[in-house]
């Protein structure tokens, strides 16, 4: 049965709101993370996603220290900080075990902050692009959503960029969060025992 004539310009433009809905969405994350950038930028609070001011918030008052590393680094896994600059915060300052720990709780926070923030804002934009190869990266993270997510963790931890991928992915809250706690801990590990190493030697602490 033909489209009546007046009903075509309608579905046209349905069709144009699905294909172009997608980047819309990333057009939306970008100005979100340019305007938190940028805030973080003007307002000077950038200083304090530094090692040295890290390192003296645990000195200073341990519970709070806790708290407030917690907070920096999920908004700085927001603002592109380096995860590694809390990991060594957190080693000079507590030790390899207790430092190792609170950053895999502050890490696995700061990754479920950003998932749920990108989320958001571009819901799952990644899915909806029609893109050959994005295709086929989704269709071997649905395939094995905790496994992918667990590996891509080993490999490149908390990485800003990744979490927004996954964020906009479509892959669910749980395996995301399931693959990340199983992932965090080796990478953790690792660079726990090479700020400490890096800390003797140079009799940092």
């Amino acid at each position: 049965m033909d489209t009546p004539d007046e009903e075509r310009p309608a579905a046209r433009g349905r069709m144009l709101n699905r294909s172009t809905l997608p980047y819309l969405r990333l057009l939306a994350v970008a100005l979100f993370l340019g305007v938190l950038f940028a805030t973080f930028e003007l307002s000077g609070w950038r200083d304090h996603f530094s090692r040295q001011f890290l390192h003296d918030q645990f000195l200073e008052h341990r519970l709070n220290g806790v708290l407030i590393f917690v907070v920096l680094f999920s908004l700085g896994n927001l603002v592109q900080i380096p995860g590694w600059i809390f990991l060594a915060a957190a080693v000079l300052a507590l030790g390899r075990s207790w430092g190792g720990g609170v950053t895999y709780l502050a890490a696995n926070i700061s990754c479920a902050v950003t998932f749920l923030s990108i989320r958001l804002v571009g819901g799952d934009a990644l899915r909806q692009l029609k893109n050959r190869p994005a295709r086929r990266l989704l269709e071997q993270l649905d395939g094995h959503p905790i496994r992918s997510v667990l590996c891509l963790r080993i490999l490149f931890q908390t990485a800003p960029a990744l979490n927004y991928a996954l964020a906009m992915s479509g892959v669910g809250f749980r395996q995301y969060m399931l693959g990340t706690l199983l992932g965090m801990p080796l990478p953790i590990a690792v660079y726990c025992l090479f700020f400490d190493f890096l800390a003797r030697l140079l009799h940092l602490g």
